[in-house]
């Protein structure tokens, strides 16, 4: 077969090949579309009004958002509307004057209860016995009491929806006779329209309907269809002719707190390094020595001392003829013959014994001069050199 045809066959092959997996992948795979909610960023995450904020401006109102209530930098106008998100009790005297004032004035005012607090419920009954409701200046200002009970849900049956549960987590209230709009139960209002003056103060157990819907989860929030019928109703009333403030109170967490759950990252492997630092330097303690015999510790004691005292006072020459005799007595006992020699018949003998040079002998056994301190150390080296090869 010709190379030519052989190469055209293989490529023919190759083709069917790909050409097979192509079509494979074009039967068994389908290409979609699919939406991943991102996690928020900026203001929308730490505002939960944030959602509403948007939905206002597509409906064509003024919004200015803020982080607390602050009449003067507000410049509220009779047919502005305020939402306050946080606690009213938080609110100062003059802001409770201020926003009263503004009120009767001609503005729209929309809070919620104070959040339930067991140790705050318990501590009011503590206080006044029998006590039913719980001390809020702006609210009783115009009428409404805030109650002690603990909180239930209240079912709202809105039309074309199905029945709805809301305000489980809320305060309930008793509204005045005179407001225009109420929702409520046996157990309390959920949510009034209260009249005060030429305004309007909208009351609610709570402003979650209000608030931007958790991600992943499309039922709560402004996400809810029942919760978007309600903050219709609620900005309806509101004039298009003036503002919209957003007020969220957020309460900023203490920096020990947030050192503790937030920055354990960073500070954790702090500490390990400073542990291990620590650890490093610390000073290590070996195993316990045992205690030497007394008598023998002193008996070296004893004769380190003296030959200190001797070597210090010019009496070196003291210390070699001690050696030497120590070296001559051990001679004596183990090679009498070569302790009878004497001369260079001695010095032979004990160079073969000790396998030493000549030299060294010689040096070892002949008295250095007492002044010369390096001489004197070289030579009672030499000789206990020497008693130990014996």
């Amino acid at each position: 077969m010709r190379p030519a045809v052989r190469y055209a066959g293989l490529g023919l092959i190759a083709a069917a090949l790909i050409g097979g997996v192509v079509a494979w992948w074009l039967h068994t795979y389908e290409r979609v579309v699919e939406w991943v909610d991102l996690p928020r960023s900026g203001e929308a995450s730490t505002n939960p009004l944030f959602a509403l904020r948007i939905a206002l401006e597509h409906d064509g109102r003024r919004v200015r958002p803020w982080r607390r209530i602050d009449a003067d930098s507000m410049a509220l106008a009779p047919r502005d509307s305020l939402v306050y998100d946080g606690d009213v009790r938080s609110l100062r005297e003059a802001d409770v004057e201020a926003l009263l004032r503004w009120v009767r004035g001609g503005g729209h005012l929309v809070v919620a209860t104070p959040a339930p607090d067991a140790a705050v419920d318990v501590l009011q009954r503590t206080r006044r016995a029998g006590a039913r409701a719980l001390p809020v200046p702006l609210l009783d200002a115009i009428g409404v009491r805030t109650l002690l009970a603990p909180p239930t849900c209240l079912t709202l049956r809105l039309p074309g929806q199905p029945p709805h549960t809301e305000f489980c987590e809320g305060r309930r209230f008793d509204a005045p006779d005179r407001a225009r709009l109420r929702w409520g139960d046996d157990a309390g209002h959920g949510f009034a329209r209260v009249p005060v003056g030429e305004g309007m103060v909208d009351v609610a157990a709570e402003l979650d309907f209000l608030r931007t819907g958790e991600r992943g989860n499309r039922t709560s929030g402004l996400a809810d269809c029942t919760h978007i019928a309600m903050t219709r109703q609620l900005v309806a009333r509101m004039d298009r002719a003036g503002t919209v403030h957003l007020v969220h109170a957020s309460d900023v967490m203490p920096l020990w707190k947030w050192l503790l759950f937030e920055g354990w990252r960073a500070w954790v492997p702090l500490a390990l390094v400073l542990l291990g630092w620590l650890w490093a330097r610390t000073r290590r303690l070996g195993p316990e020595i045992p205690t030497p015999a007394r008598e023998r510790r002193s008996l070296l004691e004893h004769v380190a001392a003296s030959g200190e005292h001797q070597w210090r006072y010019g009496d070196g020459d003291r210390l070699f003829e001690a050696m030497r005799e120590a070296f001559l007595a051990r001679l004596r006992r183990r090679d009498p013959q070569a302790a009878m020699l004497a001369g260079e018949a001695q010095v032979e003998r004990l160079a073969e014994k000790l396998r030493m040079p000549r030299a060294d002998i010689v040096d070892a056994l002949t008295p250095p001069d007492p002044r010369d301190a390096r001489s004197l150390l070289a030579r009672i080296v030499l000789l206990v050199r020497m008693r130990n090869r014996l």
